[in-house]
């Protein structure tokens, strides 16, 4: 398996945080998917996620991760919702265990599914453990998650941490697409403090403001879907989250160097 997307992250969380955009291929054509991105990789964004649908469309994935491909040159990495979020024309998959899931198909089960169809299209494998925070939304109720209540982050940041000796790369903290409100700050800070993997945050994420929250918190990548698929102006939404927090968070590590 090739290690270029990951060697990419790795090299680019040395210097600040990450922004990644993520597409739902049934929420547009495979043209406008291939727009949005192109405007998103224009506007900072570090990498194209793909996925976080529960339908079971495999032509219109395909379609749309390559349109995705020929528009961007930043990473195209799938965000599967479960074996049929497979694609061989991505750059890599994050392969993802919903450890709160209390269902056996969301932790091992769809996985297996896919193991074949990601060894024969020669993906590259992103293993993460994805945690799903209150209020959760449709992932929580389809994934039948026991959800991470918002007044314990411990229990987050005990999950966390057993992710990373299970040896995976990365922790992913999910409130849930269009949450009304994002992951608790408390919860963030006591989660990055308890693992040395990168962490992901998405789901409620819907300014500048919240995004550089979240980061001073501790999260090592910001994830927005519903904000990006929503604007007129993608490449300027996007453009002020990274401006507006990143950059200026980076400034600050640089000036206190």
């Amino acid at each position: 398996m090739r290690h270029r997307v990951h060697y990419y992250l790795q090299r680019n969380l040395r210097w600040s945080s990450l922004h990644f955009t993520l597409i739902d291929p049934e929420k547009q054509v495979p043209g406008r998917a291939g727009e949005l991105a192109r405007a998103a990789q224009d506007a900072g964004s570090h990498a194209i996620l793909v996925g976080g649908s529960t339908g079971n469309h495999k032509e219109g994935l395909d379609a749309t991760v390559k349109a995705i491909k020929n528009a961007v040159t930043v990473p195209v990495i799938l965000f599967p919702g479960g074996s049929h979020g497979v694609s061989a024309h991505a750059d890599a998959v994050f392969f993802m265990s919903m450890l709160n899931s209390q269902t056996p198909r969301y932790l091992i089960e769809e996985q297996v599914q896919a193991v074949e169809m990601i060894e024969a299209a020669g993906l590259e494998v992103l293993p993460m453990g994805y945690l799903v925070v209150e209020p959760g939304g449709k992932v929580g109720e389809v994934g039948q998650a026991k959800l991470f209540s918002r007044e314990h982050p411990e229990e987050a940041a005990k999950y966390a941490l057993a992710a990373q000796f299970f040896g995976m790369k990365y922790v992913y903290l999910e409130a849930g697409s269009g949450a009304n409100a994002p992951v608790p700050l408390p919860m963030i800070h006591q989660v990055k403090q308890r693992i040395d993997v990168p962490l992901i945050v998405g789901g409620g994420i819907r300014d500048a403001d919240t995004a550089r929250k979240l980061i001073e918190a501790g999260a090592d990548v910001i994830v927005t879907g519903n904000l990006v698929e929503g604007s007129i102006d993608v490449q300027k939404t996007i453009g002020e989250i990274i401006r507006d927090s990143i950059d200026q968070l980076k400034k600050k590590i640089r000036e206190a160097a």
